[in-house]
C-alpha cells in the first residue's frame, strides 16, 4: 500500500523538481536581460511560486514517509513491551529467568533492525524510481528520423544536391515549404534569400535530416538521403548554424570538434582560413584559452569565426552557411567572404543571408517568400528583374 501510494508522489516531486532547475537555469542564462529590463523582482517572484509547488509536492511525499516510519517503529516496540509485560510476569513467577528476557530483547532488537532498514530502504527505492522513470523515458524516446531498413554508408560525396517537388510541414500541419525543386552542381554555391520566417533554415536542416519532407525527394549525389545512412550523410555536411554553439572548453578543442585526432597544426590553418587566427593570439592563453559556458567569453563575431573555423576542419563536402556573418562588422564580414570564396569549387556552400552583399558570388541564388521560390538565378539576374530581390538589394542598399 505505502508503494502504491508513495510513488506517484514522489514523481510528481521530481517533475516539478525539473521545472524548478528549468528556471534557474533560464535566469542564470539570461541574466543580462533580466538586470537591463529591471524584471528582478518578476523573476524573483516567480521563481519563489516554483519552489512554493516544489516544496508543497515535495511535503506531499514526506507526509507519508511521516505515516509509515513511526509505523514501523511503533509496532517495534510493541513487540518489546509485549516481551518485558509477558517476560516480566513470567521472571515473577520464577517461570523465565531475567537472562533469557534480555536475550529475547537482544533476539527482538536484531529481528526489527533489518525490517527498519527494509522500510528506509523502500522509501529511497521509491524515490529513486521516480526519478529514474524520468530519464528512462527520455533516453527510451525514439528519434522520429531513423536509417530504413535498405540504408548504406554513402562514403565521400562529391556534393551535389537536388531537391524534387519537397514539401514540408510541421506537426502543426501548416505548410513551410512547398513545391520546392532545383538542383546545385557539385563545388558551386547556393544561397537562400527571403524574408524572416520562409523557410530557409528548415530547408537547409532537410538536407541533413534533421527533419523529413512531408512530400517528394532529396538527393544528394542522385541518392535519396533516406537510403543513406544517416551518420554517413551528416559526416559530409559542415553546418555554421544561425545560433552558434561552442563547448566549455578551449579555443582548440572546439576548432577541432569535429575531428578529435586533428593536428594542432590543421586547428591553426583552420583559424586562419576563419579569420580568426590574430583575435586568438591576442587571448590570454591563446588556443588553450577557455571559451566559458556556450562561449560567453567570446564575443559574437569571434564565436562565428570559430563555428567557421570548426566547419573549414571538418573537410566536408557540403558546408551549411546559416547567417554565418550576422554577428560580424563589415571588415569582419569581408574576410570571411573571402575564406569562403577560397573553398569556393571544391565544396558545395549553402549559404542563407539577408545580407545580399554576402551571396553576389553565388553560383544559384533562391529567393523564397510564403515557403515558395519566386525566382532564382545569379545576382546579376536577378538584380534586373522585378520582385523581391530587387526590393530585398534596394532595402540592403539603404541600410
Amino acid at each position: 500500500i505505502f508503494v502504491y501510494k508513495i510513488k506517484p508522489k514522489f514523481r510528481k516531486a521530481r517533475a516539478e523538481l525539473a521545472e524548478f532547475n528549468a528556471k534557474l537555469q533560464d535566469n542564470f542564462s539570461g541574466i543580462h536581460e533580466i538586470q537591463a529590463f529591471g524584471q528582478e523582482d518578476y523573476e524573483e517572484k516567480k521563481i519563489n511560486e516554483q519552489s512554493a509547488h516544489y516544496t508543497e509536492t515535495n511535503l506531499n511525499a514526506l507526509k507519508y514517509s511521516a505515516f509509515f516510519h513511526p509505523t514501523i517503529e511503533f509496532f517495534s516496540s510493541v513487540g518489546t513491551v509485549i516481551v518485558v509485560g509477558i517476560g516480566g510476569m513470567l521472571a515473577y513467577n520464577n517461570s523465565m529467568s531475567v537472562s533469557d528476557i534480555v536475550a529475547f530483547l537482544l533476539y527482538l532488537s536484531l529481528f526489527y533492525a533489518p525490517v527498519a532498514s527494509f522500510a528506509r530502504l523502500l522509501e529511497d527505492t521509491q524515490m529513486s524510481l521516480a526519478g529514474a522513470e524520468r530519464i528512462i523515458s527520455i533516453l527510451d524516446t525514439k528519434s522520429e528520423i531513423t536509417d530504413s531498413e535498405n540504408a548504406v554508408d554513402i562514403g565521400r560525396v562529391e556534393g551535389k544536391i537536388e531537391f524534387r517537388s519537397v514539401d514540408f510541414s510541421y506537426k502543426n500541419g501548416i505548410p513551410v515549404l512547398k513545391n520546392i525543386s532545383f538542383t546545385c552542381e557539385a563545388g558551386n554555391t547556393i544561397a537562400l534569400v527571403g524574408p524572416t520566417g520562409v523557410g530557409k533554415t528548415t530547408l537547409a536542416q532537410l538536407i541533413a535530416r534533421f527533419y523529413d519532407p512531408t512530400s517528394g525527394q532529396i538527393l544528394v549525389d542522385g541518392h535519396d538521403i533516406k537510403s543513406i545512412t544517416i551518420d554517413s550523410l551528416r559526416r559530409n555536411i559542415a553546418p555554421v548554424l544561425q545560433d552558434t554553439f561552442l563547448f566549455n572548453g578551449t579555443v582548440a578543442e572546439n576548432i577541432g570538434y569535429a575531428d578529435r585526432d586533428t593536428k594542432m597544426e590543421e586547428i591553426i590553418n583552420a583559424a586562419k582560413a576563419a579569420r580568426i587566427h590574430d583575435d586568438i593570439m591576442l587571448m590570454p592563453e591563446r588556443y588553450e584559452t577557455k571559451v566559458g559556458e556556450r562561449g560567453m567569453r567570446l564575443s559574437g563575431g569571434q564565436k562565428q569565426r570559430i563555428a567557421i573555423a570548426r566547419a573549414i576542419l571538418r573537410k566536408a563536402p557540403i558546408i551549411i552557411l546559416d547567417e554565418a556573418t550576422a554577428s560580424v562588422d563589415m571588415e569582419t564580414e569581408k574576410e570571411i567572404q573571402e575564406a569562403i570564396s577560397e573553398l569556393a569549387g571544391t565544396r558545395t556552400v549553402v549559404a542563407i543571408a539577408h545580407r545580399l552583399s554576402t551571396i553576389k558570388r553565388a553560383d544559384i541564388i533562391l529567393v523564397l517568400e510564403q515557403g515558395k521560390i519566386v525566382q532564382q538565378g545569379k545576382h546579376s539576374e536577378l538584380i534586373k528583374q522585378e520582385g523581391l530581390y530587387s526590393r530585398l538589394s534596394n532595402a540592403n542598399k539603404s541600410d
